[in-house]
């Protein structure tokens, strides 16, 4: 009997015959799937990628290679390997989400009979609290910067113009990198970036912002078009509508940016990461201390449910001091 094709060009198999399609296979729809149907980011699908490649090497050494051999069994085992290697426990969480995913899908492609996902249980995820950065701490690192930018070297207009934004707008890393020129609404001081689940928002951005962003822009970002055309063939320099480049004319990637800002904050007392989330961390908790409003902040931020936005209010001591000082009568 013939299965039925799916939209992803592979042969699904009638219910209780999976073993008809491989499991790398049924794999590379599945991340089609998640890419183009349910809109996840590049990100979010090379992690699901990496946990499944793993969970199918570690099939594949039990002689297993369809999706009917994926059981509940197999799952706690291949969880347990992961947990003796010494992964952490929000990487154990992860791969059981992970895990989950795919095989809910192939359960509602009818390849598998039931679902041994639904019974997977992982270690909760302890919740750490993000790290951030006083304001104080903040302004005087963010002054060094513009103090190198002076120079007028353009690296180092573009790397002030990259902090101030990322903590001007809370900005997530991938949010930035990925701006178009388009996206830049000088004249408002706003951008437009596409978030998680591809969704786009429109933030603002204050006035030591938009100085450091109009000077890269204006300056900097050409003087770095016109340097990676010489390096390469002393005519017109890439094409590229990206906002911020690196040396080479391109778009700046995601690990550049975590190296600059790590640079910016190594100095800075603390504990916690110290990559760009740092000042998306301390942009949201500074509003609170300011007195925005939570829902506000969820907007500002882009995040799906106020649950996420909540951390915030646990780290935003400043604030609850200010509090108790103004309203308790023993303060």
């Amino acid at each position: 009997m013939c299965g039925s094709r799916t939209s992803h060009g592979i042969a699904e198999a009638p219910r209780g015959q999976a073993g008809a399609v491989t499991l790398d296979r049924l794999l590379d729809a599945y991340l089609a799937h998640v890419r183009t149907e349910r809109g996840y980011s590049a990100h979010t699908v090379a992690a699901y990628r990496g946990d499944l490649v793993d969970l199918i090497g570690f099939a594949n050494e039990r002689d297993i290679d369809d999706a009917a051999g994926i059981d509940l069994a197999l799952l706690r085992d291949w969880l347990w390997a992961a947990t003796e290697r010494g992964l952490a426990r929000t990487s154990i969480a992860r791969r059981a989400a992970s895990a989950r995913g795919f095989t809910s899908w192939l359960h509602r492609r009818e390849l598998i009979v039931a679902d041994p996902g639904l019974r997977l249980k992982a270690p909760r995820a302890q919740r750490t609290l993000p790290r951030v950065v006083s304001k104080r701490a903040l302004a005087d690192a963010l002054a060094g910067l513009a103090d190198r930018a002076s120079g007028g070297d353009p690296v180092a207009v573009r790397d002030a113009a990259i902090a101030e934004l990322l903590y001007a707008s809370a900005l997530r890393v991938s949010e930035l990198v990925g701006l178009d020129l388009a996206d830049v609404d000088r004249r408002r001081r706003t951008v437009r970036v596409t978030g998680k689940g591809a969704k786009e928002r429109v933030v603002p951005y204050g006035a030591p912002a938009a100085r450091a962003l109009d000077r890269y822009l204006d300056v900097a970002r050409p003087a770095m078009l016109v340097a990676a055309a010489g390096e390469r063939t002393g005519h017109a320099g890439p094409v590229t509508s990206a906002v911020f480049l690196g040396v080479r004319g391109g778009r700046l990637g995601v690990r550049g940016v975590h190296r600059q800002v790590a640079a910016l904050l190594s100095s800075i007392p603390g504990t916690g990461p110290s990559g760009p989330h740092a000042l998306r961390h301390s942009a949201a908790t500074h509003l609170l201390d300011g007195g925005a409003d939570l829902r506000a902040v969820q907007e500002f931020l882009g995040h799906a449910s106020l649950g996420t936005t909540q951390i915030y209010t646990h780290v935003s001591a400043e604030r609850l001091k200010q509090s108790y000082q103004t309203a308790h009568p023993r303060a």
